[in-house]
């Protein structure tokens, strides 16, 4: 048996600076053996940076998953390049950089990470749920985590369900509030409709409340600014069997 661990949406420099001192502990106290974490808020300001993205891999992680932040940083685009990060992968095929999966080679088995962002309240990507065929049908690993990046959690649930027995686990992110319904679907898939977050507690997503807050109330231009304050840490550890790619238990954690 293995462990994977699945840390929510990264927020900003007080998430990156979170991240880095805590992540070491918990890979330790819970015998991780592959970490995944969501880094496309991570720069200060949204979107993933070569900075931010650099501060989550000397943090632990093995593979930065993203989302619809993914190229706000228009001189970031040369990141996706790197082995280390995925993009939603149904994003249109030919003007697009970087890849929706990358291939962990970890010895004696490997495992495959894939990010697909969802179209409900979202960009009308391509189609998550017909993506995921064309790639499933060329991963020759049982062992299979999707990262989906959606905001309804009715899309989530339906892709759970879809996939249930076909990939070792799916995780919901974006909406970066943690949600309790953590299981096994069909004796196979890990699920959980969203992970959460990383960043600053006191805060709506991260963002600082009065901003959040004012936005919503007069309904005019605000400029969100980074929340101050105590963090905490979000995520998912996902037990599976390397060798059929069955996960048997999933569980939350909130680091504080």
């Amino acid at each position: 048996m293995k462990r994977l661990l699945f840390i929510g949406d990264v927020v900003g420099r007080a998430g990156c600076e979170f991240l880095a001192d805590k992540l070491s502990g918990i890979k330790r106290e819970n015998n991780i053996d592959i970490t995944i974490v969501n880094g496309e808020n991570s720069a200060q300001g949204n979107g993933i940076t070569r900075g931010s993205a650099d501060a989550i891999i000397r943090a632990g992680a093995d593979i930065i998953t993203t989302g619809n932040h993914a190229f706000r940083r228009k001189e970031s685009m040369e990141l996706f390049d790197e082995d280390y990060i995925v993009r939603p992968a149904n994003y249109p095929e030919g003007g697009c950089v970087g890849s929706g999966v990358r291939i962990l080679d970890m010895g004696a088995y490997s495992v495959a990470v894939i990010n697909l962002m969802g179209t409900v309240y979202m960009d009308p990507l391509d189609n998550p749920f017909t993506k995921m065929d064309e790639l499933l049908e060329n991963i020759d690993t049982p062992n299979i985590f999707l990262d989906f990046h959606a905001e309804a959690t009715s899309e989530k649930k339906a892709m759970g369900h879809y996939l249930t027995g076909k990939v070792s686990g799916m995780f919901g992110t974006h909406t970066h509030v943690q949600t309790a319904d953590e299981c096994i679907l069909g004796g196979h898939t890990a699920y959980i409709t969203d992970v959460g977050m990383v960043g600053p507690e006191l805060s709506c997503l991260g963002v600082d409340s009065e901003s959040a807050v004012n936005r919503l109330r007069f309904r005019m231009p605000v400029k969100f600014q980074e929340a101050e304050g105590a963090c905490f840490l979000c995520g998912t550890i996902v037990e599976f069997n390397e060798k059929d790619g069955k996960s048997h238990k999933i569980n939350r954690i909130i680091v504080r």
